[in-house]
């Protein structure tokens, strides 16, 4: 059964950095495009950034209100990827969720808890 295991959330000022870390058990990891999804009380969920896998070169895309601020990353030897996020604001407070989607499926995590808030 695949899993994606979240860390790396908490309470962080503005301005801030915070990184968050998720870990994907028994997938094919490498061919897998990742990605961060987060979803603030009351809206909707929204997708922050993505990371080809190996087939799509590891290329990278960010939604626009996170450009130059949030940098996603993976180690596929690690099976990891990661979100490194840097001049927090307090519309970054928000559930994020760890995505994976390769050969027609989808997996999610449970989420980790960002707090920016001084």
């Amino acid at each position: 059964q695949v899993q994606l295991v979240e860390s790396g959330g908490g309470l962080v000022q503005p301005g801030g950095s915070l990184s968050l870390s998720c870990v994907a058990l028994r997938l094919p990891f490498d061919t897998y495009t990742m990605s961060w999804y987060r979803q603030a009380p009351g809206k909707e969920r929204e997708l922050v950034a993505t990371i080809d896998g190996v087939g799509g070169g590891g290329g990278t895309d960010y939604a626009d209100s996170v450009k130059g601020r949030f940098t996603i990353s993976r180690d596929n030897a690690k099976k990891t990827v990661y979100l490194q996020m840097n001049s927090l604001k307090p519309e970054d407070t928000a559930e994020y969720y760890c995505h994976a989607r390769g050969y027609g499926m989808r997996y999610w995590g449970k989420g980790t808890l960002v707090t920016v808030s001084s």
